[in-house]
C-alpha cells in the first residue's frame, strides 16, 4: 500500500481529546525518563493552572457554539455538519476546541516542567493540522461551498 493512502486512512480517525491524553500521558513519561531536563520557576503552577482554565473555557465555547446552532460535535464525521458555525468564538477561530485541546496539553506541559515534554505540543499541532483539520476543512468545503471558503477567508485557523 502506497504511502499516501495508508496516510489518508489516519484521517479524522483519531479522536482529538484522545490524541491529547496519549500526548499528556507521553509527556509524562519525557518527563520521567529525562528529569535532567526539568525546568521550574515562580508562579509555574498558577501559570499552568490559569492556561488550562482559559484552555477548558475555549474549547467549551466551541461546543456551546455548535449545539446552539444545532450541528455535531463529532470530530470523526465532518460531513454530518448542518452549518458553518461563524459566531461566537468561532469569530476568531476556526477551531476554538482544538487550540482549547492544545492550550491544556501546553498547561500540563507547564505544569511537568520538562523541556523534552515541551516538543509534543508540535506535534499535536502538527497532527491535528495534516489528520484532522485539513480533512474536515476538505469536507466542509464539499458540503457548504462557498460560505465556508468565505468564513476560512475571514477567520484564521487556531487565532
Amino acid at each position: 500500500m502506497p504511502l499516501s493512502s495508508m496516510l489518508q486512512r489516519l484521517e479524522t480517525k483519531l479522536p482529538p481529546l484522545l490524541l491529547v491524553l496519549v500526548l499528556a500521558a507521553l509527556a509524562w513519561f519525557l518527563a520521567c525518563l529525562w528529569p535532567a531536563l526539568s525546568i521550574s520557576f515562580v508562579g509555574q503552577r498558577w501559570l499552568a493552572l490559569g492556561l488550562a482554565l482559559l484552555a477548558a473555557a475555549i474549547a467549551l465555547a466551541g461546543v456551546q457554539a455548535f449545539r446552539q446552532h444545532g450541528t455535531t460535535v463529532d470530530p470523526m464525521r465532518p460531513a454530518h455538519s448542518s452549518a458553518v458555525v461563524s459566531s461566537g468564538i468561532y469569530r476568531f477561530s476556526r477551531n476554538p476546541m482544538y487550540l482549547g485541546f492544545g492550550l491544556g496539553l501546553a498547561a500540563w506541559v507547564i505544569a511537568l516542567g520538562n523541556a523534552a515534554a515541551a516538543l509534543l505540543i508540535p506535534v499535536y499541532v502538527a497532527y491535528m493540522v495534516r489528520f484532522q483539520i485539513r480533512p474536515e476543512e476538505a469536507a466542509l468545503q464539499a458540503k457548504f461551498g462557498e460560505p465556508f471558503v468565505a468564513y476560512r477567508r475571514r477567520v484564521r485557523r487556531w487565532l
